[in-house]
């Protein structure tokens, strides 16, 4: 949705909505690591090939899963559409008038709703910290949604789906009958998210 559409209100919301903090991580993270990801999250960009190497450098004993990072942003498209046609075949009316992700620039928006969410994660990730989220941020996230009218069970659909997508491109050598312990370690992170979503409240 272009921003010259959107009321004054709903920007301040947007800017408001970041949902990751790093504050909670003043004791256990050096700060230079802590500005590193903070000036990424002001981009709203993935980490880059290098920072990565900062982090392994800052963190060397918390590095094992910075390829899991790696290749996560590398793929992020394929996950994000991976988890469209997810919400799609739940949804299979909602990019028709009337339905929730009508007309196309609600789509796109939810759509790239996705691709921040993988980001955000990704941070998680790459400091070993679960508590990456910011509760002040999802609680504007949750406002912003109300007042644009999202769709929240098509979002938790579609995160759930960046879920599987991005667990499924982990090769942790899982068992046949399921999920290898690293991933449904790193499932925590997509976890945290989800459990967010589901509980906001609708407009």
């Amino acid at each position: 949705m272009t921003s010259n559409l959107l009321s004054p209100e709903i920007l301040e919301l947007i800017k408001k909505a970041r949902i990751v903090s790093f504050a909670t991580w003043q004791d256990s993270h050096p700060p230079e690591l802590l500005a590193l990801l903070q000036r990424a999250d002001d981009r709203r960009l993935y980490l880059t090939d290098a920072e990565l190497q900062q982090v392994a450098r800052l963190l060397p004993e918390r590095t094992a899963d910075l390829s899991v990072v790696a290749m996560l942003r590398d793929q992020v498209v394929e996950i994000v559409n991976e988890a469209r046609s997810e919400v799609l075949a739940a949804f299979p009316e909602i990019l028709l008038p009337g339905g929730g992700l009508y007309p196309a620039e609600r789509a796109d928006a939810c759509w790239r709703d996705f691709w921040h969410f993988l980001r955000c994660i990704t941070y998680g990730i790459a400091g070993r910290q679960p508590g990456y989220l910011s509760t002040e941020g999802l609680h504007y996230l949750n406002l912003l949604y109300r007042e644009l009218q999202v769709p929240l069970a098509a979002m938790v659909v579609g995160l759930e789906g960046i879920k599987r997508a991005s667990l499924r491109r982990m090769d942790f050598d899982a068992p046949p009958e399921g999920l290898s312990q690293r991933q449904q370690s790193l499932g925590n992170y997509f976890d945290e998210l989800i459990a967010q979503l589901k509980q906001f409240s609708p407009g």
